[in-house]
């Protein structure tokens, strides 16, 4: 296939164009990283271009993949860097779709990226599926938004895949990089209560669903990129201080990570326990359906 990812440089983006470039595809890479840095950071297989109205619409692209977006964790949640997030998000999607419509051959299928923020925030252990409704916070908000740009995609008779994507595990990025250095020192535990549900996909799960949603034509709609068992903050404390061979007794007090955080603290002090039912009804089988099989692998590798 020939194919146009947006976020082919970011965290699930460089290992999900290395899989595809393993099975034969040909990639075009959007990044606003120069052409050297992209092939650096990849391979000189891909062909990057630096801005939307760089592509070409009369190249026949048979999928779109769009993964852009900043890191919601990254900053504060300041007036500017909500901006900034809706932007690189919705804005981008909104344009990728427009694009879309002025391709002379449009692409068979969009596959594009959304959030379980979707859900909003819970202090429960209520267990959430596609069908569920949105929350009503930032991160919500802007998952609804974002995937609404997207859909629009549907009226061009695109096949459209929305990915609430959860934690996603690995050692050189997100929630797990950041949580290892005080792990590993032993002076690692829960976020708050650490009641609040964690849903989480391992790296390679995550690939390899968006490689299904990818190669199974009849399949669209949305779909909850997690493992089928959330844990909660606690359990997946005790399971990653386990791997490590530490222990996992201090707490990190609430009222410390609503200072340091400000607003976005909402994102780690509660959260969702998010189950992939359209996933396992469409055949996808995890490798890593529970946690600390998942973990255990990561750290040995």
């Amino acid at each position: 296939m020939q194919i146009l990812i947006t976020g082919g440089t970011g965290f699930i983006g460089r290992r999900l164009v290395a899989k595809l470039l393993s099975k034969g595809h040909r990639m075009t890479v959007l990044s606003r990283q120069d052409a050297k840095e992209v092939r650096r950071l990849l391979t000189s297989e891909v062909k990057p271009v630096k801005s939307l109205s760089a592509v070409n619409p009369s190249i026949a692209y048979d999928a779109v993949i769009n993964l852009a977006g900043e890191g919601v964790m990254d900053e504060r949640w300041t007036p500017s860097r909500k901006r900034q997030l809706l932007e690189s998000r919705v804005t981008l999607t909104s344009e990728l779709v427009d694009l879309i419509e002025r391709m002379e051959n449009r692409p068979r299928c969009l596959i594009s990226g959304s959030a379980i923020g979707f859900y909003g925030g819970r202090d429960d252990a209520t267990r959430l599926d596609e069908s569920s409704d949105p929350g009503d916070d930032f991160a919500a908000g802007l998952c609804v938004r974002w995937e609404q740009a997207a859909k629009r995609a549907e009226g061009l008779d695109v096949k459209v895949c929305l990915v609430r994507t959860s934690v996603v595990l690995h050692p050189e990025g997100g929630a797990m990089h950041e949580m290892l250095p005080p792990f590993r020192l032993g002076i690692g535990g829960p976020l708050g209560s650490g009641k609040q549900m964690m849903s989480w996909i391992h790296m390679d799960d995550m690939v390899n669903a968006l490689l299904f949603l990818l190669e199974k034509e009849s399949v669209q709609g949305i779909f909850n990129a997690t493992a089928p068992k959330a844990v909660s903050n606690k359990e997946y404390s005790k399971a990653l201080a386990a791997s490590l061979n530490r222990p996992a007794f201090l707490t990190m007090p609430a009222m410390i990570l609503k200072l340091l955080l400000g607003e976005s603290s909402e994102m780690v002090l509660k959260g969702q326990n998010v189950y992939p039912e359209r996933l396992l009804a469409e055949g996808f089988q995890f490798t890593y359906p529970q946690l600390q099989p998942a973990l255990t692998q990561l750290i040995d590798a």
